[in-house]
């Protein structure tokens, strides 16, 4: 699912908002997500997941056009566990 098939499924799942009111939404929940993982915090949906950060560590790495080997710098990923429901969701058959 792509940004604007969500943006149709809650709009049509919500007759009562107008489409720039869902878009707002969406922009709003996007935004704080982003910005609580950025101050290092987590984010938990219950029954479908929770999102956090995982610190890499710094590396060599290769690069595959020259094979010279380049510095990776430390950083932080997002990083996302499914919850119980979704996991079941995925694996009934």
């Amino acid at each position: 699912m792509i940004r604007s098939e969500l943006l149709a499924a809650l709009a049509d799942d919500n007759p009562d908002l107008r489409p720039e009111e869902v878009e707002q939404v969406v922009d709003i929940f996007f935004e704080e997500l982003a910005q609580r993982l950025s101050e290092g915090g987590r984010v938990e949906l219950r029954g479908f997941g929770a999102f956090s950060t995982r610190e890499r560590q710094a590396r060599q790495g290769r690069n595959p056009r020259t094979g010279e080997m380049v510095d990776v710098p430390a950083k932080r990923v997002p990083y996302f566990k499914p919850g119980k429901d979704m996991r079941e969701k995925l694996n009934s058959n």
